[in-house]
């Protein structure tokens, strides 16, 4: 899918390919890789996406949303009287905020009252069948928990008083050793593929959801304590999550939001006062760690698994692939639920036999084209800052187009395109930097064959969301890129001729980008000037590669000069879109190293850095520094997917 990327580059010894531009091929077919046996139809995957401009296609930036007419009568007079008699604080342009107690949130419970769930609640691990959830409570033991950290700004959405911090009882409330008033914990059922093969069922095996919030704005947020314990999804596990992943997807999860990445948020990260083990490599050494927990937050945390598993088991289970598929537009899509056939979403397909394609017809054709979109927009996101997920198994894919589960992630240093920042990964690279377009294309795929399966969606309509991906990832991609470089339109031979010589030389991704925008649109700039703008991340590179430098320099201000931008808008607008600050995985490990030892005033130091990370911020230069020789040992630069 990106055809930027050097020679050098894909001489490397991948498994995979590296991506080629949709309109330069057409995908493989992408068969289910079942490890039991089942009956899924097989899509003729014959769909192709142009980069140009697709017509059609959903919005892809409503909002979550609720059908408040939904909800119960008490739910809603509980809500107003939250909001009249319950509520203090600011007034922000004549609006009072709402400010909430814990005890005083608006708790819904749509998950567990619409849809089937487990007659068992037990925790015992076992095959859990035709149900979405099984209703569990957290099982964790504490020690005198700590707070570590919090984000004021998931407060908001929660019109939580920040007040609430402060409270003796906040550890044991978001630890999960005590309830909160108003909750109905559950673990989620789901299945998924890992590594490109049916894994079967998988779960919430350490996350238990608490409920969901609805907020004075109507918006529905559901909460999530993350290694709280068993659950019948756990199989081998205990179900505790660590001190250092927990850190890791607190910060990261709220460091992608400041980016503008669409993602999971976190409300809190709690420290248990217990051990937990883990053998971090997996090699047969394992050792005592802190425990710690993160309440995760999120409109839904609903993912393509979620649909698979009960796919999977066919027969009466297929029925709840609809249901599953109804609670997500009525909750989540309501927009289209409530499409009108007056506004004729009617496209042709890029078939060779250009069959036609009406979304007004079918809520569910037109939810799988705004589920591909989604996806497809937040993997050009990915590609723009140089983050690379590294467990993109369809398990850990949001149907909000959402960025879910931090495992081992890692934002790009040296520009790879190989880069896998997990260790598991490492044979095949099938979740490297590179490869995640694509990727996220084959998870769409199954997806929508989920969807065929169940008889929601045609083949046709499936090609098409397919089809809507490649094309939006595309349009994003290079929208995101001709940004990122300044330039009045998109340049597809600039771009890839910089791709390359970013790779050869492993120039450092967010250091460069940042730079750039200090280079001038004046064409009579000595030659040996050319490059004094970018000496800080040009490292030790010798004459041949100065004069390829040096002539895509040349280039590139060329392109300037036409443009009539001036530099000081032009320097404004890059800086806006080109972070100096992201979350290195050795700023990460500064503060988990700080964290273990008692100490977590890092942690919340890095909170606030990474909360404006386009900004310069004097005096926390440091954090934008290259990554010291430390940095790329194992279990920093690369980790496993223990935790």
């Amino acid at each position: 899918m990106l055809s930027y990327f050097s020679s050098k580059a894909s001489s490397s010894s991948l498994s995979l390919p590296l991506l080629l531009p949709f309109s330069h091929h057409r995908p493989p077919k992408l068969p289910f890789c079942p490890s039991f046996p089942f009956k899924f139809p097989r899509l003729p995957f014959a769909c192709y996406a142009s980069s140009g401009n697709g017509s059609g296609g959903l919005s892809m930036d409503s909002p979550p949303s609720t059908d408040v007419a939904s909800l119960s009568l008490d739910s809603v007079a509980r809500d107003l009287q939250n909001q009249t008699l319950q509520a203090s604080g600011d007034v922000s342009n004549g609006i009072k905020k709402v400010r909430l107690n814990l005890e005083d949130l608006n708790w819904d419970q749509s998950f567990v009252r619409e849809l089937p769930g487990d007659p068992r609640t037990d925790s015992f691990p076992r095959e859990v069948l035709h149900a979405c959830y099984t209703k569990v409570s957290p099982s964790v033991q504490v020690d005198k928990p700590q707070l570590v950290a919090w984000s004021e700004s998931v407060a908001e959405l929660l019109d939580l008083d920040s007040k609430e911090f402060e409270r003796p009882d906040f550890p044991l409330l978001f630890s999960g050793a005590s309830p909160l008033v108003g909750s109905v914990p559950y673990a989620q059922c789901y299945g998924g593929h890992q590594f490109g093969m049916w894994a079967g069922q998988l779960g919430d095996g350490r996350a238990i959801t608490l409920g969901e919030v609805i907020n004075s704005k109507s918006q529905r947020w559901e909460l999530q304590l993350k290694g709280a314990g068993k659950t019948p999804y756990s199989r081998f596990a205990d179900g505790f999550a660590v001190l250092r992943s927990s850190i890791r997807e607190f910060l990261c999860s709220e460091a992608m939001h400041s980016l503008g990445i669409p993602t999971t948020r976190a409300l809190c990260l709690v420290t248990t006062g217990k051990f937990v083990v883990r053998d971090m490599f997996y090699d047969g050494n394992p050792k005592e760690e802190p425990g710690a927990i993160v309440c995760r937050v999120a409109p839904s945390f609903l993912r393509f698994g979620s649909y698979q598993i009960h796919a999977s088991r066919e027969k009466e289970d297929l029925e709840i692939v609809r249901i599953l598929a109804d609670y997500a537009i009525k909750h989540h899509f309501p927009h289209i639920e409530n499409m009108d056939t007056s506004e004729s979403l009617s496209f042709s397909t890029g078939d060779e036999d250009h069959s036609v394609v009406d979304l007004t017809s079918n809520k569910y054709a037109a939810w799988a084209v705004e589920v591909a979109e989604r996806t497809a927009s937040l993997v050009a996101k990915w590609q723009g800052v140089g983050f690379t997920h590294g467990v993109l198994n369809t398990d850990n894919m949001s149907i909000l187009g959402l960025t879910i589960d931090y495992g081992p992630f890692g934002f790009l240093d040296a520009f790879d395109p190989s880069y896998t920042p997990n260790t598991t990964d490492l044979p095949g690279r099938r979740y490297c930097f590179a490869n995640q377009p694509d990727i996220g294309l084959w998870n769409v795929a199954q997806f929508a064959t989920t969807l065929s399966s169940a008889e929601l969606i045609n083949d046709t309509e499936a090609n098409y969301a397919m089809e809507r991906y490649g094309t939006k990832f595309m349009d994003e991609y290079q929208a995101i890129m001709t940004r990122k470089l300044g330039l009045p339109k998109y340049n597809k031979q600039l771009i890839s001729k910089l791709l390359n010589n970013m790779a050869v030389d492993k120039v450092d991704y967010t250091n460069f980008f940042r730079l750039l925008s200090n280079i001038k649109a004046d064409v009579n700039i000595p030659e040996e000037e050319l490059l004094v703008p970018l000496k800080a991340v040009l490292l030790d590179i010798g004459k041949e590669r100065k004069e390829a430098w040096t002539a895509w320099v040349k280039t590139y201000i060329e392109e300037l000069a036409a443009s009539g931008i001036s530099d000081e808008e032009r320097k404004a607008s890059m800086n806006a879109v080109n972070p100096k600050y992201v979350l290195r995985n050795y700023l990460c490990q500064s503060a988990i190293d700080a964290a273990e030892q008692g100490d977590f005033e890092e942690v919340r130091r890095l909170l606030k850095v990474m909360e404006r990370p386009y900004d310069d911020q004097p005096g926390m230069e440091k954090y934008a520094r290259l990554p010291p020789a430390w940095a790329y040992r194992p279990g920093v630069c690369m980790l496993s997917c223990s935790s």
